[in-house]
């Protein structure tokens, strides 16, 4: 579970965690990795990578974001920067393999190998993941922590075990979770969420 202070500063929009990180807030630095975790993974996983690749593309990413972020003229186009950054970094992967792989197979599924911009297609699917991890986050903490639990764990836990964890009644989970997702529905709609 997430500290109280760190739950705080993920709902904060991208332009606050911009300057907060700027200014050395290092609980702003790890509220905008927990913030954007997701979509900065979620491109080379698109393109089939393995998840050791993904993980090293992660870490490729944060460290060009530790370094170019003070340098980012609009803090609203961050997510953006993020996909883009970690498309290039699959563009380069991709070409690293080519140099020792002979089996191009192994690479099927990436990208051709250049510095083209994002796919639009990619584009819109990702931008719309991250809509979807905002508005989740922007709920009440009972909605985003019971959505959470339901719909993204590996394995999915069982009501019990969510209950006891929220302090509800079991038979109250599926009420309460109409509820919360009628609530996220509403918030992607104000967002133009298609």
């Amino acid at each position: 579970m997430k500290p109280e202070s760190l739950v705080r500063e993920l709902a904060w929009t991208s332009e606050r965690l911009v300057r907060e990180c700027c200014a050395g807030n290092q609980l702003a630095w790890a509220a905008l990795i927990e913030k954007y975790k997701n979509l900065i993974f979620s491109v080379p996983i698109k393109y089939g990578l393995s998840r050791e690749d993904a993980a090293d593309i992660f870490q490729s990413v944060c460290l060009d974001l530790l370094s170019d972020l003070p340098r980012l003229r609009e803090p609203r186009a961050l997510p953006k920067w993020l996909m883009q950054a970690s498309y290039h970094n699959c563009l380069r992967a991709k070409n690293q393999r080519l140099e020792f792989v002979d089996d191009l197979e192994a690479v099927e599924g990436l990208p051709e190998g250049s510095s083209k911009d994002l796919p639009d297609e990619l584009l819109i699917q990702l931008q719309q993941g991250q809509m979807v991890r905002d508005a989740i986050a922007a709920l009440p903490s009972r909605c985003n922590r019971l959505i959470i639990f339901l719909l993204f764990e590996e394995p999915p836990r069982p009501y019990q075990e969510i209950a006891k964890q929220l302090k509800l009644a079991t038979g109250s989970i599926g009420f309460i979770r109409a509820r919360c997702l009628k609530l996220l529905r509403q918030k992607l709609e104000k967002e133009g969420f298609k």
